[in-house]
């Protein structure tokens, strides 16, 4: 096992070899997603940081790493302050940051893992610097990763209709006529949730999304050509997805895109990897700028989809309930456990559950001071100890057949001080006023976003991440284009679509507050849309204070209580049912 500083100096040498100044390795791998396979996590290895979205710059004499607000404690824990200056993804752009770091020399990339917007970027900026990219063929972290893990290999799974809702053949005539709407003749599908959206497949590739690692081609057509592992196809692929599918191993994808000269190739800049792009321009093409053709489809539900994602929460909601019932009794009995514990915990219940297939997400179970980590995972040091005083955060979610759920409660640990009863209660107020929002067709998440963090700002306190994501149906659980953020430029959300509502609030050190429920995108009529709640388990009521609560407030959530008791008491034993009606009994 190499040391970071050895791989760091290993790195250097090749990039002398190759007369590079600067070596760029973003987190994500050449199929650009959030959720990164073991084989391909080369910013862990090089950094030692493993958040989902960041990038590591490497010059010849010093290292720099860019994370979001979602890491800033987790990379100080992680990575070397003596190897690596830490920058701000969001505020500080990476590129911006690189090109002012060199007075002349080239900045070496891998164009596979990176996106071709970000390539388009970072080329118009070393133009303008004087400076030379280049695309290194053989990345250095490759040649020497050693202890390299094998990539994954499972079958793809052919997922029926009855959960999908709409025919793979159908999907695609659907997309080609928007490919041909465009004014292109093709259209490059790199998303691998999009490729699964469209083919109704899923796979095992991708730890927590449930995806096959693939590339693919759609014509206006809607005749399709999958690119990946052969071995992982069912033989009755064809028969599942209908006429007008061709699979090809991966190896074929170059020759293919060599012959797309003269052709109008539609391309996702921000979904497609800078490598498949620059190499369909060499081919003659004519690239043809959009967004990826499938997202909007993908992300407004249909009937069936929204029907099995409220269904999977019942059964998840009551997992998490009888969850929750069990940390009480054991809290209430001395049982201090720590984070891996009841990490597994949670898990078990979960595993009992119909039609789950994996986990959404590594569960984020924070004790303590942990807590106040966005995006915190036990499995990266010693798992804490539940203490009495504290706060316990867990976030979590499952993939089922029929959906994916993504859920946050914040649990008291003993009594809960004033302080942590007032900022719970802030942030719960913050999630009622967005779940309770009504406002017109064409408004996007950034003009809602307010809603959830003006009681936090009144008190002079926020959060540094959004405060919501889509929702995927047995796909993403970060699935976009819709978010509730501060960015601007968002897309409207539409009927169908899949949100989290997930306020929080973070205090360095000490605790960490997050309440997140899922909600689906409805219309109340009269060209305005409302959010319908699809999320089922109990807020804690011991962290509110009620005095900062008002008549509606409090309104909203003993009815949501009363819904919760409602769907989940049928499917709970009597201790379980005992626990659940006092949890939610009326304020």
């Amino acid at each position: 096992m190499y040391s970071i500083d050895e791989k760091l100096a290993m790195v250097r040498k090749a990039m002398a070899e190759e007369d590079i100044q600067a070596f760029v390795v973003p987190t994500t791998d050449e199929y650009l997603g959030e959720y990164v396979p073991e084989h391909n996590q080369r910013l862990r290895w090089i950094s030692g940081f493993s958040g989902s979205a960041g990038m590591v710059i490497i010059l010849a004499d010093r290292a720099s790493i860019f994370v979001d607000g979602r890491y800033t404690i987790q990379v100080k824990q992680q990575v070397s302050a003596e190897l690596y200056e830490v920058h701000h993804l969001i505020q500080e752009s990476p590129s911006d940051w690189l090109v002012s770091q060199l007075n002349d020399g080239r900045i070496g990339i891998d164009s596979r893992l990176h996106s071709y917007k970000w390539h388009q970027k970072i080329s118009a900026s070393c133009k303008a610097a004087g400076l030379d990219l280049k695309e290194i063929l053989h990345n250095p972290i490759d040649e020497y990763w050693d202890d390299r893990p094998q990539p994954e290999h499972h079958m793809a799974t052919l997922l029926e209709e009855k959960f999908t809702g709409e025919h793979s053949e159908k999907k695609r005539q659907r997309i080609g006529e928007a490919i041909k709407d465009k004014g292109a003749e093709v259209a490059l599908i790199t998303q691998l949730d999009s490729i699964a959206w469209l083919l109704n497949i899923r796979g095992s590739d991708v730890p927590r999304l449930p995806v096959l690692l693939s590339t693919s081609t759609l014509g206006s057509d809607g005749r399709m050509t999958l690119f990946t592992d052969l071995t992982k196809i069912p033989i009755d692929l064809h028969k599942h997805v209908g006429d007008g599918v061709t699979v090809k191993n991966n190896d074929e994808i170059g020759p293919t895109l060599a012959s797309f000269s003269g052709l109008k190739i539609l391309c996702d800049p921000e979904a497609t990897n800078a490598f498949t792009a620059l190499r369909c321009a060499e081919a003659g093409a004519t690239l043809v700028e959009g967004q990826d053709p499938v997202l909007l489809p993908k992300a407004q539900k249909n009937s069936v989809e929204l029907q099995g994602m409220r269904n999977c929460h019942v059964r998840d909601g009551s997992a998490v309930t009888r969850f929750l019932a069990w940390l009480s009794r054991e809290v209430a009995e001395g049982h201090l456990h720590d984070e891996a514990i009841l990490a597994d915990k949670l898990l078990s219940f979960r595993n009992e559950l119909k039609d789950l297939h994996d986990l959404s997400f590594d569960t984020i179970s924070a004790a303590g001071s942990n807590s106040a980590i966005c995006h915190y995972n036990h499995i990266n040091g010693d798992p804490a100890s539940l203490t009495l005083g504290s706060l316990y955060l867990v976030d979590s979610g499952g993939q089922f057949f029929d959906g994916t759920t993504d859920i946050t409660r914040t649990v008291a640990i003993g009594k809960p001080s004033a302080e942590q009863k007032q900022m719970f209660t802030l942030v719960l107020k913050g999630h009622i006023a967005l779940n309770q929002a009504i406002f017109p067709k064409g408004t996007s998440g950034a003009q809602l976003d307010v809603l959830a963090r003006q009681f936090l700002w009144q008190v002079g306190a926020d959060f540094d991440h959004g405060t919501g994501h889509g929702v995927g149906c047995f796909l993403s659980v970060h699935e976009g284009p819709q978010r509730i953020s501060k960015s601007t430029a968002q897309q409207a959300l539409l009927p169908g679509m899949v949100l989290s509502n997930e306020p929080g609030y973070y205090q360095e050190g000490d605790f960490g507050i997050r309440c997140e429920n899922l909600m689906a995108v409805r219309e109340t009529g009269n060209n305005m849309l409302a959010f319908e709640t699809i999320t089922f388990a109990p807020f804690d009521r011991t962290l509110i204070d009620q005095k900062l609560m008002t008549g509606p407030e409090i309104e909203w959530l003993n009815d949501y209580h009363a819904t919760v008791r409602d769907k989940l008491s049928p499917t709970m034993v009597k201790d379980d049912i005992d626990w659940l009606v006092a949890a939610t009994k009326s304020i």
